[in-house]
């Protein structure tokens, strides 16, 4: 994105929060960060910083309601310590286009494979047993509900051009399904916790306050084995990295979150669960990834950013390697 275009940005958050008393004695605002559905900018009010949000997009769906969504998830977790605390949100802003997000800032560097394995670990475990709010999208059976989720993704553009990527994707598909009709009892009788979905190293921010996890645009109700299996697969590891981890990373990671979390449940049926998931979420990051380089390509999307482009096409351009990284 633009110097101009951010400059724009920053005249409109300004009037903003002039007129709307979310911040007392604002003393500037400046550009911090873009994912793929959402720019962040940087708010310093007279003794407090936070992050001013503006949705682009919603992979759930949800169209306008998608910040009013993430608002509602970060208030269920606010007592957790490890998520951002909201202030305020506006799905219909005036004069910025997209709905707004204040919450606190909070300040750390990204998860580092190496290091932070058991912190992030007490991160998910803190999140994993907090309050799950009603009225959330809610996925019981996540390796059938993420793979529908994936079919959706495979063929919402049906002239997309990469044929032979598709047939790939669409055979590993056939595969999950196998899958989730093999391990639908598996997760019967899990109980329900908010996940993130989307826990790639960026969203950790390990700082000397404490360790955290941010963006929550993507969270649902489901079992834990979500993140879990997503924490682990290369597709997350490699997204923000050149990290791959060992068995005995994953091994040293789902040990330090079974202590945590507290949880009655031997190390083998974690491994079980956990590593049915792993394959699962390879779908559904191959499927974006096949979505989204359509969109990169074939229309004017919002939000570029060329690293995740360039990931896109590290993931596409070998896919049977990724498929036996968990085989």
């Amino acid at each position: 994105m633009s110097f101009r275009h951010h400059s724009r940005k920053i005249k409109q958050i300004k009037d903003f929060l002039a007129s709307s008393n979310w911040v007392d004695s604002l003393e500037g605002v400046s550009f911090l960060a873009a994912g793929e559905y959402n720019e962040n900018y940087l708010i310093a009010g007279l003794n407090k910083t936070y992050v001013f949000r503006i949705n682009q997009g919603s992979q759930l769906g949800l169209g306008d309601r998608q910040i009013e969504y993430e608002y509602r998830v970060l208030k269920a977790l606010a007592s957790s310590g490890v998520t951002p605390k909201p202030v305020a949100c506006e799905p219909y802003p005036k004069k910025i286009q997209g709905g707004v997000l204040l919450m606190e800032y909070l300040p750390g560097k990204p998860l580092d494979y190496e290091q932070d394995l058991e912190k992030a670990a007490r991160v998910f475990a803190r999140v994993h047993t907090a309050s799950v709010p009603e009225g959330l999208m809610v996925q019981p059976d996540p390796v059938l509900d993420i793979s529908r989720e994936c079919h959706g993704l495979i063929h919402r553009y049906a002239d997309h051009p990469l044929h032979r990527e598709k047939e790939q994707i669409l055979d590993y598909y056939q595969a999950v399904q196998g899958l989730a009709a093999k391990s639908g009892d598996l997760f019967e009788n899990e109980n329900m916790c908010l996940v993130n979905t989307e826990v790639n190293s960026g969203n950790f921010l390990i700082g000397e306050s404490g360790a955290y996890l941010v963006d929550w645009e993507k969270a649902v109700v489901s079992c834990r084995y979500q993140d879990l299996g997503h924490f682990l697969v290369p597709t997350t590891t490699l997204w923000k990295s050149d990290h791959l981890l060992s068995q005995l990373d994953k091994t040293r990671f789902l040990e330090a979150y079974r202590e945590a979390a507290g949880l009655d449940l031997d190390l083998e049926e974690l491994w079980q669960k956990t590593r049915v998931l792993e394959k699962t979420i390879l779908l559904r990051a191959l499927s974006w990834c096949f979505m989204a380089y359509y969109e990169y390509t074939m229309t004017d999307r919002p939000i570029q950013n060329q690293d995740t482009f360039a990931k896109i096409k590290q993931y596409l351009s070998d896919i049977p390697w990724i498929l036996r990284s968990v085989a």
